[in-house]
């Protein structure tokens, strides 16, 4: 069994011990069986993880997640001063480049962490994502939130470029 089988329960572990706040064993036993019980219950499509991970620019990718968050938080505050209960927002499609569910999921994580956005939908078929961002009452409001989006997804890329798949095999003859 390779580590990459064991990502999703011990995600799920991690999950379920953080929503508890503590590391007693009845917890980590409860977690345990909750685990099993979800793997069995809800069987995930294996998603290839082939990214080769880049340290430097994992740390840009970091540092534009930090100022993304400063901007957008600071955005949104002045706009709810601004403007109270009633700031401007915009739902907006964002057509993506890449066609890696690895990079659309970095995406769209490092998206809805940035205050003001959320993403609604993906469509997976298209390459688009539907974000509702605030404030957005102006269409260059909107575009500035749809770029937010776009740069999000090449400092991922830059930090998470996946190795490309290899060929099938063949069988000896």
């Amino acid at each position: 069994m390779t580590l990459r089988y064991l990502v999703q329960p011990l995600w799920l572990l991690l999950l379920w011990l953080m929503l508890w706040g503590s590391v007693s064993a009845v917890v980590l036993i409860g977690g345990l069986v909750v685990v099993i019980a979800v793997r069995a219950a809800f069987r995930m499509p294996a998603v290839d993880l082939r990214v080769t991970l880049r340290p430097l620019r994992l740390i840009g990718l970091f540092w534009h997640l930090l100022i993304q968050l400063v901007s957008s938080a600071t955005s949104v505050a002045w706009a709810a001063i601004r403007h109270g209960r009633h700031v401007p927002a915009a739902v907006m499609e964002v057509p993506l480049e890449e066609d890696s569910d690895v990079i659309i999921a970095a995406t769209v994580f490092f998206t809805a962490m940035s205050p003001g956005s959320l993403v609604l939908e993906i469509d997976r078929e298209r390459r688009v994502l539907y974000v509702h961002g605030l404030p957005a009452g102006t269409r260059a409001e909107a575009e500035r939130r749809r770029r937010s989006v776009w740069r999000a997804e090449r400092a991922t890329v830059s930090a998470l470029k996946e190795a490309p798949k290899q060929a099938p095999k063949e069988a000896p003859k």
